[in-house]
């Protein structure tokens, strides 16, 4: 059994192949960040053109690197939102009219459950484990129950931590995308430098909310009287990284409480999405595993970006259950994962 996974929903076309038994056959992802990195960010109608003008050729690549053809494939996955709605729909046309053609069945993926799931294409990991879910537009602790069942344990009220890492990076001018360049500023700084804030630290929720530690870094940013050095960006990426860190473990911890009651023989933690490849985050998440007896995982760097093989994987995932979706389904720009059953 072959499935086909696509993936358009920001700014990476991006195809895979997998077969029945969770091996990778091939994946091949084309960025299109030069296109966006003048502009700070991800603009939709420019990612949705340049998601139309190479989907046909990935996912050929795909194909041809997995050494098969559309008549071998036995079902086809694409990443049917949330996501910017033009590049999501490109997707999802380009797998619909493969399905059609090829008289094989079309699913409907919700990208974040491509990120939930990815874990179990190279771990055992069992339902339920907690997750993680952090990236460029979610931050979200959840419950996996199963395959679209999933129980919301907290979220961000406004900005989510990959947007943050971003801002933060375009106001100490370190370039885009943000994440990766904050992280690495961050390994040569000084974090006890800067006083920052923990927002929502110590609250019973799991509740995140980033907004007001991005002011805090503009506000300490603008204390300094002259123009950043190299060591005011490294020093100001320490603190704000920490500041997030911090504030995770803290939700982390009062999520695993509420994980533990409900489910007291299960003992996994995932980490998912673009944020999980920030090894700050992943060495706190391992050490508060050790703390609690539970067993942390994570994908490997390249399936905690968007790629497709976490959808294929996800496809199969749904399709072995006979989840599949109808030729007609919506395309959704938003889309809640603890909703991933409802279409409308």
């Amino acid at each position: 059994m072959y499935i086909l996974g696509i993936e358009s929903s920001c700014d990476e076309t991006a195809a895979a192949v997998i077969n029945e038994d969770k091996e990778i056959l091939s994946s091949v992802v084309w960025t299109q960040l030069e296109e966006h990195k003048k502009f700070g960010g991800v603009v939709p109608e420019i990612a949705a053109r340049a998601h139309l003008e190479k989907i046909d050729t990935i996912v050929t690549e795909a194909l041809d690197k997995a050494g098969i053809s559309f008549k071998d494939i036995n079902a086809v996955a694409a990443a049917a939102g949330p996501g910017l709605i033009g590049g999501v729909i490109v997707g999802v046309m380009t797998a619909k009219a493969i399905a059609a053609v090829n008289n094989i069945p079309f699913i409907a993926v919700n990208h974040l459950e491509g990120h939930a799931l990815a874990v179990r294409l190279v771990a055992p990991v069992q339902f339920p484990f907690l997750l993680l879910l952090t990236s460029g537009g979610h931050c979200q602790i959840l419950e996996v129950r199963g395959v679209g069942d999933y129980k919301k344990l907290g979220g961000t009220i406004d900005d989510a931590a990959g947007e943050a890492f971003d801002k933060v990076a375009k106001m100490l001018h370190l370039g885009y995308p943000g994440g990766p360049l904050v992280e690495k500023a961050a390994q040569n700084g000084n974090p006890a430098r800067f006083k920052l804030p923990r927002p929502l630290k110590g609250k019973p929720n799991c509740d995140f909310s980033f907004s007001g530690l991005k002011t805090a870094v503009r506000h300490a940013i603008e204390s300094l009287s002259e123009e950043l050095t190299d060591t005011d960006k490294a020093d100001i990426s320490a603190a704000f990284q920490l500041a997030v860190v911090d504030v995770m473990k803290d939700r982390m911890t009062k999520a695993i409480a509420i994980f533990k009651e409900d489910y007291p023989e299960a003992n996994d933690i995932v980490v998912a999405g673009g944020v999980a490849a920030n090894k700050a985050i992943r060495t706190m998440l391992q050490e508060l595993a050790e703390e609690n007896e539970m067993t942390f995982s994570a994908p490997p760097l390249n399936l905690c970006t968007d790629n497709a093989a976490m959808i294929a994987g996800a496809g199969l995932e749904r399709l072995k259950l006979g989840l599949v979706d109808a030729l007609d389904f919506r395309p959704r720009p938003r889309w809640p994962l603890y909703e991933a059953e409802e279409q409308v």
